[in-house]
């Protein structure tokens, strides 16, 4: 397994070796013992969630004020660009960003640990979208920021709106953000 650490250190690029042949392929998604090396961490998984949405969805960018997760994310089917933004306040990299494309071809995976809001935006007709994460679903906790804050400057690699849920249009600016 490949780790990548990106432009904010503490988010971790994922690739797995992945084993094919005219049958079809094979990779070992998840090892807890490969993780911690590779992210320098010891966080436990607690729920899987699975998504499914089509070309231009938008989800994001979501956190949770108490009980924050960590979300080990991929892509089973389709492609996306992900995002993680830096909420800490404390942090040296508050308020910037980190994005890398998932797909079912590049079987990537984005550790986005506590402490950052994440979205992704679908790039495929429909995208199958994974994710295990390091505590519990909180709706009271939950809180999200606008994928346009102009502040934060994302780049999306798609052209138009696109689409969002009524949660994610009421979304704050960074500024104004429950943090």
């Amino acid at each position: 397994m490949k780790a990548t650490r990106l432009a904010i250190p503490d988010v971790v690029l994922i690739e797995p070796r992945v084993f094919g042949d005219a049958r079809g392929f094979f990779f070992e998604s998840f090892n807890q013992r490969v993780f911690d090396e590779a992210t320098g961490t010891q966080h436990q998984f607690v729920q899987d969630n699975h998504s499914r949405s089509s070309r231009g969805v938008l989800r994001g960018l979501h956190y949770q004020i108490e009980q924050p997760q960590g979300k080990l994310v991929r892509v089973a089917r389709g492609a996306v660009w992900d995002v993680a933004v830096d909420i800490r306040k404390s942090s040296p990299t508050f308020g910037k960003w980190v994005g890398a494309e998932l797909s079912e071809d590049n079987q990537r995976q984005l550790w986005v640990p506590p402490g950052f809001a994440h979205g992704f935006v679908v790039l495929s007709e429909t995208a199958d979208f994974l994710y295990k994460t390091t505590d519990y679903y909180a709706p009271e906790h939950e809180r999200c920021i606008a994928w346009n804050d102009a502040r934060l400057g994302i780049r999306w690699p798609y052209e138009g709106q696109p689409q969002l849920s009524a949660k994610d249009l009421q979304g704050k600016h960074l500024d104004e953000a429950d943090l």
